[in-house]
């Protein structure tokens, strides 16, 4: 693997004049942004790169909370600090909706863990998508980052979703990186990554850390967990067969696409 090299404003800026030209090519100058806003460090940084690439006044942040959802003061922070318009869509009736329908089908007394906490994401990609339908002239952009993506980490057809994918190729350490040198909330870039439903965070549920998967990545590091982060890998890899979307490539070493190709 070629040396690895992380040069935040080298990458940064590629980054917003890339989001430009595939703007430029897939739209025009009225051409809105729809992102979905969590409150954590992708969507935060992602925001701030389609600000920066094509004004703030183009993006549409959507807050989607299903019933109440504790933390949804963060999302209101980074929109009143990036001072892009935004709406709040509760996803609650349309998720319980569906789930009493689905539960009185299959007579069911209770749903899977996987049911609980992948629907609401494939919802919020429905709002996503419907918000760009009902407004026109819109793209949906994803916010996954590679050191979720190579985990599975993400919603297949949930926030696996999007129209193209500015942070897709860069791993949390570096998203929380391109974060600061932006000057965005530091509780923000700097939150642990969760669901918001199991009370852990990711890496407690993975039973390892994000910085061990990044230095796989970049580094091809064998560490305690190395084996467990590549079969992980490979059990999930069909998830980024299946959804390859346009995404800057930051012209960094990457393990996992050296190896397997994707």
């Amino acid at each position: 693997m070629k040396p690895y090299v992380f040069n935040v404003a080298q990458i940064t800026d590629s980054c917003i004049k890339w989001i430009q030209e595939w703007m430029s090519k897939n739209g025009n100058d009225s051409t809105k942004v729809v992102i979905g806003i969590s409150g954590g460090k992708d969507s935060t940084v992602v925001a701030a790169l389609c600000a920066k690439a094509i004004g703030k006044e183009r993006i549409l942040g959507v807050m989607m909370p299903n019933g109440i959802q504790p933390d949804i003061s963060d999302s209101q922070k980074i929109v009143d600090f990036l001072q892009i318009p935004h709406i709040t869509i509760n996803i609650n009736n349309a998720y319980n909706g569906l789930t009493e329908e689905i539960k009185s089908k299959l007579d069911l007394e209770s749903l899977s863990p996987q049911y609980l906490t992948n629907t609401p994401a494939r919802l919020r990609m429905t709002t996503l998508y419907g918000i760009g339908a009902i407004i026109g002239n819109a793209r949906v952009v994803n916010t996954c980052n590679r050191s979720e993506d190579v985990q599975g980490y993400s919603t297949h057809y949930g926030d696996s979703a999007g129209d193209f994918a500015p942070v897709a190729k860069l791993t949390t350490e570096e998203v929380v990186a391109m974060g600061d040198y932006l000057g965005l909330p530091f509780d923000l870039t700097h939150k642990a990554p969760s669901d918001g439903m199991c009370g852990k965070t990711d890496e407690d549920n993975l039973g390892w850390t994000y910085h061990e998967i990044n230095q796989v990545i970049r580094l091809n590091e064998v560490g305690e967990h190395y084996e467990k982060i590549i079969n992980r890998y490979k059990f999930m890899q069909f998830k980024l067969h299946a959804v390859q979307l346009p995404a800057f490539l930051p012209n960094l070493p990457d393990y996992f696409l050296e190896e397997y190709g994707i």
